[in-house]
């Protein structure tokens, strides 16, 4: 099963991803207190709170999708092994524009940059996301820190950490799926052509 198998184009990834969070965005948050749907959506409204442009907010919003390759494709799910990072970002691409989808595949190198360069940053974690930072490689190391912020997208990428991690609370009302259905839509008919900034 692939993106083209399940005839995936502009006109119809917004309807599928919503159904994958329909059916899967109960799972649970990785030891956190939110359902993953609830994270992502958590992230979405401060990206929105905030002022942040559609791509910004929808970065924030699916970042995590990569948790569901197996929903696009059983081979690509095998072979991204667990990170949901790249996975993310290889399901995105073909439908998204590249700003976006860069901050989707940045947003766990932005944690392990963040643990290395701001030691309160690493203090405030969650219990739950110190043990994945040691799975997800620790804090960066000098070189890697010189070459993350190297990149066109690097502060964008950070952003969209800031706020994954800040969208991590009990029983926080956000608006629903549907309220950013539009946005990703306009998003998917610019489609990965669209001009990075």
């Amino acid at each position: 099963m692939t993106a083209d198998t399940l005839d995936l184009n502009a006109d119809t990834i917004v309807d599928y991803v919503g159904r994958i969070l329909q059916r899967r965005g109960g799972d649970s948050y990785l030891g956190e207190d939110v359902t993953m749907l609830e994270h992502m959506l958590q992230a979405a409204t401060l990206a929105e709170a905030e002022g942040a442009d559609d791509e910004l907010i929808a970065a924030a919003l699916l970042h995590d999708i990569g948790h569901y390759t197996g929903e696009f494709s059983e081979e690509l799910a095998l072979e991204i092994d667990n990170h949901h990072d790249e996975g993310g970002a290889a399901v995105l691409q073909p439908f998204f524009p590249p700003r976006m989808v860069a901050c989707v595949r940045n947003h766990v190198d932005a944690k392990r940059y963040l643990c290395a360069v701001e030691p309160e940053y690493l203090a405030r974690l969650s219990p739950a996301s110190i043990r994945t930072l040691e799975l997800q490689g620790g804090p960066m190391t000098p070189s890697e820190v010189a070459a993350f912020e190297s990149q066109p997208n690097f502060a964008d990428s950070v952003r969209v950490r800031q706020w994954d991690d800040g969208a991590k609370v009990a029983g926080r009302e956000t608006p629903n799926f549907r309220h950013f259905e539009p946005m990703l839509r306009r998003l998917a008919e610019n489609g990965p052509e669209a001009s990075p900034r």
